[in-house]
């Protein structure tokens, strides 16, 4: 738990939150080294018996010093565009280490990520599969891939984060999977690694994994059938945490069952975890501008917006919100919403909490899909970004200004 209360003051990790919140400017994220450490360092101690190879999905949050921290534990990493090559790049991650995925790669993202020597790209559609070998010839390189299968599997969760059911665009029809690994196979410019599904994002429950991974395991022993030989097996990310408390598939319990099938199989596992990595390892911490009362609500309006926590409008997501400083006052049923001009713009809503103008809040579990989703909305600055490990607390990234807003539209000023 690295939310706690300690003489009625919030502290994330070690840090005292009103303390650094009185002298830094709100709202800011505020990440937690230790956590993110163990998350991850969690998967390799449970995944210790396999070969397998952990790709932290890089579009959770991208932070330079994020990358830096797991790469030198060792991770790989997930990639859906090449400016997330060049963020691994620039962290000091390893190309060879890195799985290049997504529905839309570019010729000039294929050449760069081939010109890197990257471990595999994850194949979406036939003519992504043709225009690769195509861009491998013309290069002289021979690129590695691995064909994403779409596996046609309803995993209960938000509908804008399901990526394996049919009417989804990632991936190939199981109908169709093998007939591309076959002309795979006979392709000059490449060579086969793998086979990969991803079946969407903040999974609880073993189910969807286990179901996806045996209609998997049925193609990979078609395709042996066919002497086509492959050296790894990608199974995606997708591993949910709890925002609301309720009870979730453990790392060591997901690892355990998908072990049991996968080992016998001889192949490397590959996972490509994001969200079970850093979400619950960040917090946001915002400021009380006004309190406001209407006849049928109570609003608590704050300095951060949908500009920089997009989840709640967009997927209805739940984050747990607290007060920085506890105190005995009555807790008033109100919504915390930001300063942006849109009715959509909300942090939480009927949340019970005792704040005034002035005090601050704390908005739990957004170290992922927080800041990376964040924009310049009402032409507002991105925010700054922290990292503490224990006491130590170290700015990872420095907040817009205007003026760096501004720039590039006026050097085209008409």
């Amino acid at each position: 738990m690295t939310v706690k209360y300690i003489n009625n003051i919030l502290f994330f990790d070690e840090v005292n939150v009103l303390d650094f919140a009185k002298t830094n400017q709100t709202p800011f994220y505020l990440y937690s080294q230790n956590l993110i450490t163990h998350n991850f360092m969690e998967y390799t101690q449970n995944l210790n018996t396999a070969n397998h190879l952990l790709c932290y999905s890089v579009k959770a949050n991208s932070n330079l010093s994020i990358l830096s921290i797991l790469s030198d534990l060792g991770s790989g990493f997930d990639i859906v565009s090449a400016g997330e090559l060049q963020r691994v790049i620039a962290a000091g991650g390893d190309p060879a280490k890195t799985v290049f995925s997504g529905v839309g790669k570019t010729e000039e993202e294929i050449k760069f990520a081939l010109s890197k020597n990257i471990l595999c790209f994850n194949i979406e559609s036939q003519e992504e599969l043709n225009t690769l070998n195509k861009i491998a010839l013309a290069e002289k390189k021979i690129a590695n891939v691995s064909v994403r299968v779409n596996p046609a599997i309803d995993v209960k969760t938000h509908p804008y984060i399901t990526t394996g059911m049919r009417d989804n665009k990632f991936g190939i029809d199981e109908s169709e999977i093998i007939n591309l690994y076959q002309e795979a196979n006979d392709h000059k410019g490449l060579n086969i690694r793998g086979i990969d599904f991803h079946i969407g994002s903040q999974i609880t429950s073993l189910e969807p994994f286990i179901d996806a991974l045996s209609k998997v395991i049925s193609i990979i022993k078609e395709l042996k059938s066919l002497k086509i030989e492959l050296e790894h097996i990608d199974i995606g990310g997708g591993l949910g945490i709890s925002y609301d408390k309720k009870p979730i598939v453990s790392k060591e319990d997901f690892s355990k069952e998908i072990l049991k099938l996968v080992e016998p199989l001889d192949l490397k596992l590959l996972i490509e975890p994001g969200r079970s990595i850093v979400g619950d390892a960040g917090i946001l911490v915002t400021k009380v501008i006004n309190t406001k009362k209407s006849p049928s609500k109570n609003f608590l309006i704050v300095d951060a917006g949908m500009n920089d926590l997009i989840r709640p409008p967009l997927y209805s997501a739940y984050h747990a919100i607290k007060e920085v400083s506890q105190t005995k006052n009555k807790k008033i049923l109100s919504d915390v919403v930001g300063p942006v001009c849109e009715t959509a713009d909300f942090l939480g809503k009927d949340r019970m909490l005792s704040v005034k103008q002035g005090d601050y809040l704390c908005v739990e579990n957004v170290g992922a899909y927080g800041f990376v989703l964040s924009s310049n909305y009402n032409t507002r600055p991105k925010i700054d970004e922290y990292l503490a490990k224990d006491t130590d607390i170290k700015k990872i990234r420095i907040r817009d200004t205007i003026e760096q807003i501004l720039e590039n539209e006026k050097k085209c000023l008409v």
